[in-house]
């Protein structure tokens, strides 16, 4: 009892110092680690109808009966994943990546901006439930080390500790690694992307049989699912040390 006043009234005096302020524009808010009325509007958060592999976003409730795209099971696939399922089982995103989301994004990973780890992380717990509670381990997508040191930290690994706090599934940012120092993939096209990354990513086999990968279901976390050549080329390397199901969860997804 008492310690909980002692919290609480430390809280308000961090709060007169140091106000909770908008993870957008920076105004003041009511609580921490939360958006203003005008940011929160800007936000295009992903929902169903979606794709049941990829999570693309349908525009219209009835798209499988339109498009043809519903399964024996009642599942709907988008046109993407019909042609060929992706190396990944799931994927699922928080944010269409427009403006808006591309701001938060682009301070989180370069600006230093650490601090909206907790926003980000809480908008990714959202987009993936109904995943966490099959979930064996989180893996973050990693970065080479030489980008590593220039950057200080991995936005991915920083989510994917948050998320472990949050969910109580362990997470491990070193059992996959980028063992080449690949190029941006801004501004590639798909097949260039997928060159580009194709055989980028090993697991390290002592910390596979640790975190027991063999049979195992993969949350994977990362910032952007874009073409989903990144996402492919970590789920082909977790497959191939014998993981059973790789789930793609991101902040945001770039929709065409």
């Amino acid at each position: 009892m008492v310690m909980a006043l002692l919290r609480t009234v430390g809280r308000i005096g961090i709060d007169a110092i140091l106000p909770p302020r908008c993870g957008g524009c920076g105004a003041i808010t009511e609580t921490t680690h939360a958006v203003c009325a005008d940011c929160w509007a800007g936000l295009r958060f992903i929902s169903a109808p979606q794709c049941a592999c990829c999570g693309y976003p349908f525009e219209l409730d009835d798209s499988a009966n339109i498009n043809g795209n519903e399964q024996p099971d009642g599942q709907v696939l988008c046109g993407n994943c019909l042609q060929k399922k992706p190396d990944f089982d799931l994927a699922r995103a928080a944010l269409v990546y427009d403006d808006h989301s591309r701001d938060y994004l682009l301070r989180f990973k370069h600006a230093d901006r650490t601090d909206l780890t907790p926003l980000l992380a809480r908008w990714l717990y959202q987009c993936g439930k109904g995943i966490w509670d099959q979930a064996d381990l989180i893996v973050p997508v990693p970065l080479h080390r030489r980008r590593l040191l220039h950057r200080r930290y991995n936005q991915s690994g920083l989510l994917a500790a948050r998320l472990s706090k949050m969910t109580g599934i362990p997470w491990d940012g070193l059992v996959l690694g980028r063992k080449r120092n690949t190029r941006s993939l801004g501004g590639l096209g798909p097949s260039s992307r997928k060159r580009e990354v194709g055989g980028a990513f090993a697991i390290d086999d002592t910390r596979a049989q640790l975190c027991g990968l063999d049979g195992g279901r993969v949350v994977l976390i990362d910032d952007v699912l874009t073409t989903g050549a990144t996402a492919n080329a970590c789920a082909r390397a977790l497959k191939q040390s014998g993981v059973m199901h790789v789930s793609v969860i991101t902040v945001a997804r770039v929709v065409r």
